[in-house]
């Protein structure tokens, strides 16, 4: 089965898993979501060139994330209300369903072995999904910690699903410093040097 297949497949279960609206589905999508990681462990194929892992890394780890983006109603540098997002918050789980990493504002990503990273993005590309955030290649720039995450260099966000901000006529001045959660899935690939054969 292809990735792309396996996708549909995926997304077409969630939703008749899940008939209840957006929060259901994508309730649905996490409980079932891990399943594709076991049948597909490998890096994901056929990424846009500007978002694929640099020559000399391999895949590390990859986990499957269920959770939200947070975006604050605030006025922007022109003076105009918008959506701005604050911080990701999301759980990230193994092939086995094990919620293995935290995700949060940093951008950061913390293991249960206390191993933590934060990173930038240095490359987008838009997904898909018109309804989805883009897809990223970020390079970690600070560790903290020794466990699993220690080597990572860079990190991929791909197969997203959800999360972007509601629409900027929904920033009003009487929603100023709000917050709204926004519900999203995605795949996050974590790479580390290529290791010399011994």
């Amino acid at each position: 089965m292809t990735p792309g297949n396996a996708q549909e497949r995926l997304l077409g279960a969630a939703r008749r898993a899940a008939p209840g609206g957006c929060a259901a589905f994508f309730a649905g999508l996490a409980l079932i979501s891990h399943a594709a990681l076991a049948a597909d462990p490998g890096a994901p194929a056929g990424l846009p060139q500007a978002i694929r892992a640099p020559a000399g890394e391999h895949l590390l780890l990859r986990t499957r994330a269920s959770g939200a983006q947070i975006y604050l109603c605030a006025a922007a540098a022109d003076g105009k209300l918008q959506w701005t997002l604050k911080a990701p918050d999301a759980e990230l789980r193994d092939a086995r369903g094990t919620v293995i990493i935290h995700h949060f504002a940093g951008p950061a990503w913390r293991h249960n072995d206390g191993s933590e990273i934060t990173a930038r993005a240095v490359a987008h590309s838009d997904a898909p999904d018109p309804q989805a955030v883009p897809w990223l290649l970020l390079e970690a720039v600070s560790h903290s910690g020794n466990g699993v995450l220690s080597p990572v260099t860079h990190i991929q966000r791909v197969h997203t699903h959800g999360g972007l901000p509601p629409p900027a006529s929904e920033c009003s001045a009487a929603k100023v410093s709000s917050e709204v959660r926004v519900a999203y899935t995605a795949d996050y690939y974590f790479y580390e040097p290529q290791r010399a054969p011994r």
